[in-house]
């Protein structure tokens, strides 16, 4: 290696980390970063509606628990409230923050008002229910004559108030009700809409503003919803990362002085991974990459893997030849398995992966660059000879069958099925917030249900594709999981956006279009041209299985209508994306095992120790699959611990498929290599935060498994080598 090559890569390293002291990243934990949702990423570019998606919710009592919509003076009050925060004046009940502020804020009260403005009566200018409620509407809100502003206002009604309300003038039909008598609840919900200049909003101001109008009046405002909850779960992985890197730091530190018993070498392997880190994350940070909480999962695991070269290179009895060849293998093997989930349809998979891969490779080039003499020099005198006592296990070539068939038996006996992708997957099982969100769930319709968004492609000039939409609408309304209200008379769908008309040309389309307390604007243009609209169904979000199937069925109205357009929406989305995992993991396990084969092909010329690596690496990959699902359910957040496992498998099977010089000696070297990272990843298991957690214990699991089953590899490889030499 020529002696410039040590100060360019350092020199590399230092420039790419550069950036993280000069604005160190931001990371972020959304939907957004999880999955790409097409439905809503073309909402938010072709929509002037920019409150349609990421709303927050606020539940909102009286101090004294008592009645809130039937007191004429509350209501009153909270108008009041509403108003001033919405007013470009300045208030106590304004959203006061630099950088965020207020965009949009619906509730039931305020679209009462504009209900009954309509028939010239007004809340803020009454001193009664009585007086409001005069002349009686005797047909209410839900009548089929209702105008724009009273749908909407049954619309926030039934959404915003809780299931079991009296509605009142909202819909007289419903038994109980009365047109003479206003909806009666004692708590209600606010839609809030945040902004901000930067970018992800930082949606804990919410919590702030809550906290400062309950202080300043006779309300409790308590922030809610899933929003906030991957808020919630964005602060629960930092804290966790805060702290369990030092702690891993101190581990690795510790373990790896216990087995060199060198601390220049010991802390020179330290340094280098804090490097290498640095540097992955500035060079993704110049190339604008978002950091979601979850890449951090990355930086203990580059921790793990950078300890196996200073084992190799420090303990083993291998030439330094020998362990180039092997190290490069071990890289080579590990990136092709990690890899193949840099095109998984998850963006967190790819995020995760590209770090580690990165992390992985830059470990690699600078171990064996810069790092390389060092752990060679510090090398016992007795270890430098390459002529080193040999000593081979005989026989027990049966261990390597055994170990296969005992992996592919816990693939087998694992429970199958796949747990969804949504917020409980983010955040600890004893979480507090998740109670609140099963108890939001029983009590109001937009929380236990989910939000769909289908975007349509409309070609406004053709009178046929208006015809195929208007008949879709209908058909779609008919779906039997789509959340309705029957009175008997009336039925109400919870369909909202494009409407509906006899006369099959886009200007009576757009006539009979109106706003709802979601969708103000449902028309998608580009270069201010109508290319499309929008409808959002609320449907039952508790049965994934039910909604899965009204994803199918959309999917196959669209299709049988000759329809084109993208169907979306966070748990829609996560469940698809989960029963698509469910369908492909084996695919994907099996692909994994063919590309680490190519690559142990292409560098070692040898199929059969290709070949045992491949199906070593396979076994493992079936195996850590299998043991996600004994461990609390498999889902797409254990997928990466399967392709890492696999990474892993294939590292430690390279090294041992390789000849053994001296039993001892690369035994201690592997082992000590599996023992320093299996418990830096069983320390990553004491997260709270479940992706890190789940990740950390099947990896822990993963080291165990693949250590074990290299030394059976290594005893098949050490007979074989020894009947060449006979």
């Amino acid at each position: 290696m020529s002696k410039m090559a040590k100060p360019v890569v350092i020199a590399i390293l230092v420039i790419l980390s550069v950036p993280v002291f000069i604005s160190a990243p931001q990371a972020s934990m959304s939907t957004e970063n999880i999955f790409e949702d097409l439905a809503l990423q073309r909402v938010k570019t072709q929509s002037n509606d920019t409150t349609t998606s990421d709303q927050l919710l606020v539940r909102v009592f009286h101090d004294d628990g008592g009645q809130l919509t039937g007191n004429f003076s509350r209501v009153n009050q909270l108008l009041t409230i509403e108003t001033a925060a919405q007013s470009s004046q300045q208030s106590n009940f304004s959203l006061n923050h630099p950088e965020v502020f207020l965009n949009r804020l619906e509730s039931p009260i305020s679209s009462w008002q504009q209900a009954f403005l309509t028939r010239n009566e007004s809340i803020a200018n009454s001193s009664s229910w009585g007086q409001v409620l005069q002349p009686v509407n005797e047909n209410g809100w839900c009548a089929e004559d209702a105008n724009e502003q009273e749908t909407s206002a049954f619309q926030a009604t039934l959404l915003m108030l809780p299931k079991n309300s009296n509605l009142g003038v909202a819909c007289p039909q419903f038994s109980g009700a009365s047109a003479s008598q206003p909806p009666q609840a004692t708590e209600m919900i606010w839609l809030v809409w945040l902004d901000s200049a930067e970018k992800p909003i930082d949606w804990l101001v919410l919590n702030d503003w809550c906290a400062s109008l309950s202080d300043i009046t006779e309300f409790t405002f308590e922030p809610a919803g899933v929003n906030m909850l991957f808020k919630e779960a964005e602060q629960v992985a930092k804290q966790d990362l805060s702290q369990i890197l030092p702690i891993t730091g101190i581990i690795l530190f510790a373990l790896m002085l216990l087995f060199f018993r060198d601390l220049k070498v010991t802390a020179v392997t330290l340094g280098s991974v804090v490097f290498v880190v640095t540097a992955v994350v500035g060079l993704l940070q110049v190339f604008g990459y978002q950091f979601s909480v979850i890449d951090g999962i990355a930086v203990p695991i580059i921790m793990g893997v950078a300890v196996d070269g200073a084992f190799w290179y420090k303990s083993s009895s291998k030439s330094k030849d020998e362990v180039r060849r092997m190290l490069l293998l071990a890289m080579a093997t590990t990136v092709a398995a990690i890899s193949l989930a840099l095109f998984s349809p998850i963006k967190a998979q790819r995020g995760l992966a590209l770090v580690m891969i990165l992390g992985i490779v830059f470990d690699w080039i600078l171990t064996r660059v810069v790092l390389e003499d060092i752990y060679l020099s510090s090398r016992q005198s007795g270890l430098k000879d390459s002529s080193v006592a040999v000593f081979r296990p005989v026989g027990k070539r049966w261990l390597w069958p055994t170990a296969l068939t005992l992996l592919v038996l816990i693939a087998i006996t694992s429970p199958p099925g796949i747990e969804t992708l949504d917020i409980e997957q983010f955040l600890p099982e004893d979480s507090e917030s998740l109670d609140e969100l099963d108890e939001l769930r029983d009590i109001y319709v937009i929380a236990s249900g989910t939000i769909v968004f289908i975007t349509l492609d409309i070609d406004t000039d053709d009178e046929e594709n208006i015809d195929r939409i208007l008949r879709f609408k209908t058909q779609f309304n008919q779906h039997p999981n789509i959340i309705s209200y029957d009175t008997g008379l009336t039925q109400q769908n919870l369909v909202l956006g494009i409407g509906s008309t006899q006369t099959p040309n886009f200007s009576a389309l757009q006539e009979n279009t109106s706003e709802s307390v979601i969708l103000n604007d449902p028309w998608l243009r580009v270069n201010g041209e109508i290319v499309g609209g929008m409808l959002i169904a609320i449907i039952d979000g508790e049965d994934s299985d039910s909604a899965y199937q009204f994803l199918t069925d959309t999917r196959q109205l669209m299709h049988d209508n000759q329809i084109d357009g993208e169907i979306g929406g966070q748990l829609i989305t996560g469940i698809d994306l989960a029963k698509s995992f469910e369908q492909t993991r084996i695919l994907q396990i099996l692909s994994a095992g063919v590309i680490v084969f190519m690559i142990a092909f292409m560098m070692t010329r040898s199929v059969e120790k290709s070949v045992r690596i491949a199906v070593g690496t396979i076994a493992v990959g079936i195996a850590v699959d299998g043991l996600a699902s004994h461990f609390g359910g498999r889902g797409v957040n254990t997928a990466p611990a399967v392709l890492l496992g696999m990474g892993f498998a294939a590292d430690y099977l390279s090294h041992a498929s390789d000849k053994t010089k001296s039993w001892r000696l690369d035994n201690y070297a592997r082992w000590g290599a599996a023992i320093t990272s299996g418990l830096v990843f069983l320390t990553v298991s004491f997260s709270r935060f479940p992706p890190a957690k789940n990740t950390g214990l099947l990896l822990s699991l993963t080291i165990v498994i693949s250590v074990l089953l290299a030394t059976c590899l290594s005893i098949v490889s050490s007979n074989n080598y020894s009947l060449e030499e006979e």
